[in-house]
């Protein structure tokens, strides 16, 4: 945005990057240009070593890896795939009876870890925690609600809705879990255990993840790291073996839920090329398509195409949305929308059942178990490999967003396309078996990539829907080997900033490793052995998501009682009462305070001849007393107005911090500014959680003291109160604090959002 204050060109010329508060613009070791790096000031204290280092982050440099969590990893995967590969009958025997032995023995845990999500994400929406922001508190969404939801949209399709939106309602016909099949129950109930399967159940162990990676990053200013959710259960344990091994079991939940879906999306789209080319089904052909989403994955990370694949993704949502639609013009209309209301009401009304019944009284135990394990608890283990994947998108598109607006976002967006999408084909495709076609039926069941397009083959068109939801199909299967490769790599790094990706070369050997491992299976049996394998590797992760629950609970608890503390001070520093102005004319001070829009100059005087002296007598006054105060002086990139940072530190608990922050805003169409331009300076006050919503400008000296003061006291008095909850009341690992709030577009004049 460009600045029309006549102040802009004075300010920059403060000298070289040697003078405190100066611009550094040289990109050490290379001489490029990189992001402007405020060196600051140190005006009050000795400061730490991070108060010496720049207060913009620069160049974003590529993490190294986190060997221990890389290597382990690695081992695992490889000895699988050498397991599977020289044993194959014993690997797929295993994998079969550990499976079985986990529906009957762990049935009930997968079961119940799914339902505490939802209830644990629900609970936090609908509390008084979930007005908190994943982001600072001034922090506003990134992207319009429409294109948020498009996106959340976009994460809801994937490939596997195309084999299971046929097979499994055609396969609950013909044999569900409880009664006989191929009844009008069976037929009303078909639709409904698909939507259950992929419903509002696994897109809240999403949610829990998305919150997770979302709050500890943009809210505590912590690595984009599962292990963060960690630190306010273990501390300081989480850079050891126990974080490690929080990684570790989400790395292999990941690896094997992703090679689940690439497994499922070859098997589709082999015989999706047999129609068309008349390709045959088999280890060929599907070599072939692991080896370009391999090679897709490999060129993405080489080249920097993401921003392609990402738009290749959006445009396939159109072409997926195109295709459901022409199922229903062309279809059975009526009847499809009938169906559709009805499904939606038996699964509100049989969700809250269905969640928690594990069929402990079924007349047919052993066939019940192995229902159980094929179905329910495969798809719960799935969701749970899948959730630290989705979890880390989710969170990356929805900062500046509450978490209450957060969780029913993602509870309800995704699940409404996918809703439309399994009652408008599987009920298209139940009243192809009920007419009469058993062998379609058949055919679905025994051998689930033919339901899908066996489905399309018979309707107008068909060459030309093969052929467009094999396009689907490949694109979202190319899209997922990508973004697997990249959270892979993220999870096997050492990631501090929220901004950063893993290696380039640990990406591609993610990519190659996971199309190896899916490679292998699928010669075992195909799509059973992934499953199966799935199921058991879900399981450790299954158990990490409890205590990232219980460090969100501690974490959300603590920050609720220090937003409590803090509103006491605020109320009064909004009308700028902190020294008690009583006597005759304080309003009239008030009034000019209200209606002054300050430029850059005014701002900056007052800066130095009132808020800076200030700020610096408390200082020096805190550490007189023996406190550990620290006051800085520093630039803020493209305003011509100086911050001013104070804090003051307390060993493990969290710091108080009043930071004098100037927010260039436009001025108001129905004032003029103190100066000639267009925007005028908010001198507004942050702490940790960021803006506190009040400005300074105009304050006395006095004014601002007080104001620090009735802040400090209530920080002093959250730190007392936390001292019942267990820890400390310091839930981000010591992280440095925010300096510069480039990062959020509520404090930008052009808020345009995307």
């Amino acid at each position: 945005m460009k600045n029309t204050d006549s102040a802009k060109g004075n300010q920059v010329s403060e000298g070289a990057s040697s003078t405190p508060g100066a611009v550094d613009t040289t990109e050490k070791g290379t001489g490029a240009a990189a992001e402007p790096q405020i060196v600051p000031e140190v005006v009050v204290g000795h400061g730490d070593e991070r108060e010496s280092e720049p207060y913009t982050p620069g160049e974003i440099v590529e993490p190294k890896a986190n060997w221990p969590v890389f290597l382990l990893s690695a081992l695992g995967i490889a000895i699988i795939v050498a397991w599977a590969t020289i044993a194959p009958d014993n690997a797929y025997d295993t994998l079969g009876s550990t499976t079985g032995w986990i529906a009957n023995n762990l049935g009930w845990f997968y079961i119940l870890t799914a339902t505490i999500c939802v209830v644990f994400v629900l609970g936090v929406a609908l509390s008084r925690a979930g007005a908190i922001r994943l982001g600072p508190d001034h922090a506003r969404p990134e992207y319009r609600l429409f294109s948020w939801s498009a996106m959340l949209f976009a994460a809801g399709i994937g490939v596997d809705l195309m084999f299971f939106a046929v097979a499994e309602p055609v396969t609950q016909y013909y044999a569900p879990p409880v009664g006989a099949g191929e009844t009008r129950e069976a037929a009303e109930n078909a639709v409904v255990y698909a939507l259950f399967h992929y419903g509002v159940t696994g897109w809240a162990m999403y949610a829990l993840m998305g919150m997770a990676f979302g709050y500890y990053a943009y809210r505590l200013n912590m690595p984009l790291a599962i292990r963060s959710a960690l630190y306010p259960l273990i501390g300081k344990r989480i850079h050891g073996p126990v974080g490690n091994a929080v990684d570790i079991a989400a790395m292999l939940g990941t690896v094997f839920g992703i090679a689940t879906s690439l497994g499922i999306g070859v098997v589709q789209l082999n015989y999706g090329l047999k129609l068309l080319f008349g390709w045959e089904e088999g280890p060929t052909v599907q070599i072939a398509l692991v080896t370009a989403a391999v090679g897709v994955a490999t060129l993405s990370a080489v080249s920097g195409v993401d921003k392609g694949i990402k738009r290749l993704s959006e445009f396939n949502v159109i072409l997926a949305i195109t295709l459901a639609v022409y199922i229903v013009v062309s279809g059975q209309t009526a009847f499809l929308f009938d169906a559709l209301i009805m499904n939606i009401g038996d699964y509100v009304t049989q969700l809250p059942s269905m969640s928690m019944d594990t069929y402990a009284f079924s007349e047919t135990p052993e066939e019940t178990k192995e229902w159980l394990g094929a179905w329910t608890l495969f798809f719960w283990a799935w969701w749970v490999a899948w959730a630290p994947f989705v979890g880390l998108f989710l969170a990356r598109i929805s900062r500046g967003r509450t978490l209450r607006q957060f969780v029913f976002g993602v509870l309800t967006v995704p699940f409404l396309f996918i809703l439309g999408w399994m009652s408008f084909f599987g009920n298209t495709a139940l009243s192809r078996v009920i007419g009469g076609d058993s062998a379609f039926g058949e055919a679905a069941v025994a051998e689930p990539q033919r339901g899908f397009y066996d489905l399309l083959a018979s309707s107008p068109g068909a060459t030309f829907l093969v052929g467009l939801s094999t396009m689907v199909g490949l694109l979202l299967y190319i899209t997922s080997a990508d973004s697997g490769a990249l959270v892979m790599s993220n999870f096997t790094s050492k990631v501090t900033d929220s901004r950063q990706d893993g290696p380039v070369w640990s990406r591609i050997f993610w990519a190659v490793l996971v199309g190896v491992l899916t490679i292998v299976l699928l010669q075992i049996n195909g799509v059973e052995t992934v499953q199966n394998a799935t199921v058991v590797m879900g399981l450790p992760f299954a158990i990490v998501m409890y205590f990232i629950m219980l460090g969100l609970i501690r974490s959300l608890k603590l920050e609720t009682i220090h937003n409590e503390a803090r509103s006491v001070s605020i109320h009064a520093a909004m009308s700028g009462r902190s020294s008690g102005e009583k006597e005759k004319g304080a309003w009239l001070r008030r009034l000019s305070r209200a209606s002054t829009w300050p430029g850059a100059k005014d701002a900056q005087k007052f800066m130095s001849e009132t808020a800076r002296p200030a700020l610096q007598d408390v200082a020096e006054q805190f550490n007189s007393r023996g406190l550990n105060a620290t006051l800085v002086s520093a630039k803020v990139p493209g305003i011509d107005v100086k911050q001013l940072d104070l804090t003051v530190t307390f060993d493990e608990e969290q710091s108080f911090r009043y930071q004098i922050y100037p927010v260039e805003l436009p001025v108001p169409t129905f004032t003029r500014s103190t100066s000639d331009g267009s925007v005028y300076y908010r001198l507004e006050v942050f702490d940790l959680m960021g803006s506190m919503g009040f400005d300074v400008y105009g304050y006395t000296q006095e004014q601002i003291k007080d104001n620090i003061m009735d802040l400090y006291e209530r920080h002093l008095e959250f730190i007392h109160i936390q001292r019942n909850l267990p820890g400390t009341s310091d839930h981000s690992d010591g992280a440095e604090p925010v300096r510069a709030w480039t990062d959020d577009p509520g404090l930008a004049v052009d808020t345009d959002e995307k």
